[in-house]
């Protein structure tokens, strides 16, 4: 097992959380969720590529990066796939995205008083890589 193991494993996770959808379809071809994903995405149509349960309540720019981030994460050759802490920082400034966007919301239904919260993303995210 390698880091770049890691960020293949990881970057299908990425994607089942993203479409909800399993890794293996459930229909007689089996195709994986880098195939379904790949051909979806090549229309253009973020939107039907997330989770139904999302309710399209995020940021397409956001959730565009994380499933390229995941597919990119899944290439066939290792050299080509991000490291770890570039998968890391990616997510993070998704994140940084989608709570600024949901923060927008909240501020723009609550205008009366608001505090502005300092973000702290210095933690480590996960174990470390074998």
């Amino acid at each position: 097992m390698t880091e770049k193991s890691d960020v293949y494993s990881f970057g299908v996770v990425l994607l089942e959380m993203v479409t909800g959808q399993p890794v293996i379809s459930k229909t007689p071809e089996k195709t994986h969720i880098s195939q379904r994903v790949s051909s979806i995405i090549s229309s253009g149509d973020i939107k039907s590529i997330a989770d139904s349960r999302l309710e399209e309540d995020f940021d397409t720019s956001s959730v565009w990066r994380v499933v390229e981030l995941g597919l990119t994460s899944l290439s066939t050759s290792p050299a080509k796939r991000p490291s770890m802490s570039d998968v890391v920082n990616e997510l993070k400034e998704c994140l940084t995205t989608e709570l600024a966007r949901k923060y927008i919301g909240y501020q723009i239904e609550n205008s009366d008083s608001i505090e502005l919260a300092t973000l702290n993303f210095t933690t480590e995210l996960g174990p470390p890589v074998r």
